[in-house]
């Protein structure tokens, strides 16, 4: 149960704190038209993002392994429940940064990717205070 919550622990410091900062700096990325960083953003939050999965996993694991009717919990059924909205969230980012890298990379100078600068500021905003309410409820329980 120790390696369990280790592993949920390890997982999101070292998952969430790169995914708000790829996000957050994307916007710089697109206003500066710098295509090579952006691309660089773009893997680096899918890459983070596929391995934030261990964060719920393993939180989902010790909570079983805990028993007790942790998981029925308030604050159990609520940080889950943000974790995947801040999943689909970040579904949302990638697509946009896909699209900003492809509008970027055009020829055309018609589209400077002024929607998916918006849009990526503000999800990845809306992300942050997800991640510190889960934070929230994960430390101060009942």
């Amino acid at each position: 149960m120790s390696l369990l919550l280790w592993l949920h622990i390890g997982f999101a410091i070292f998952t969430i704190g790169p995914i708000t900062a790829a996000t957050m700096s994307a916007p710089r990325a697109i206003r500066n038209k710098n295509v090579s960083a952006l691309q660089f953003i773009q893997r680096t939050t899918r890459i983070y993002s596929l391995a934030s999965l261990g964060v719920f996993v393993f939180g989902l694991a010790l909570g079983i392994m805990i028993g007790d009717g942790l998981l029925g919990r308030w604050y159990m059924t609520a940080s889950m429940t943000l974790f995947i909205v801040a999943a689909v969230l970040l579904v949302i980012i990638d697509r946009d940064l896909r699209t900003a890298v492809q509008a970027l990379s055009s020829e055309s100078a018609d589209d400077d990717a002024k929607v998916e600068n918006g849009r990526i500021a503000a999800i990845s905003g809306l992300l942050s205070v997800i991640w510190l309410v889960i934070l929230f409820l994960m430390v101060i329980p009942e």
